[in-house]
């Protein structure tokens, strides 16, 4: 099982048609609905952060599966500006847009896999992955 979807982000409302995207899916897959939430949160703030730093980017929801495991996998990648300092961001509360600063520390903890690629001036992929308990 590998089945992809993506969306590319542009504007606003391309971060609301990732997280619908990314419901249908982890419904799709079998999630219940809190994680299904935990999910779609995840993809909105991945969205959002590509929407606000990289001004367009995709968000890619693959179905995946290891051995009895089943599950999601988000892709967010941009060829944005890249991230000069990951430790800064990964830190709670850390914010340049003014939001909450739940960002990255938030996706890390929705979700049971969390990786970042980035390179500065080049841009960044964000893998994020939730398993099927």
């Amino acid at each position: 099982m590998n089945l992809r979807s993506s969306v590319d982000i542009i504007t606003e409302w391309d971060i609301v048609a990732a997280r619908q995207l990314g419901r249908n899916e982890a419904k799709e897959v079998g999630f219940g609905t809190v994680d299904q939430a935990r999910i779609t949160t995840a993809i909105s703030e991945l969205a959002r952060n590509i929407y606000l730093y990289a001004g367009k980017g995709n968000i890619e929801i693959k179905q995946i599966a290891e051995g009895n495991l089943k599950g999601l996998l988000v892709i967010a990648s941009d060829k944005g500006p890249g991230i000069p300092d990951v430790r800064k961001v990964m830190e709670d509360g850390y914010t340049t847009s003014g939001g909450l600063g739940a960002g990255l520390p938030g996706v890390k903890r929705l979700m049971d896999e969390f990786k970042i690629d980035t390179v500065v001036g080049e841009g960044t992929t964000i893998s994020a992955t939730k398993w099927l308990r």
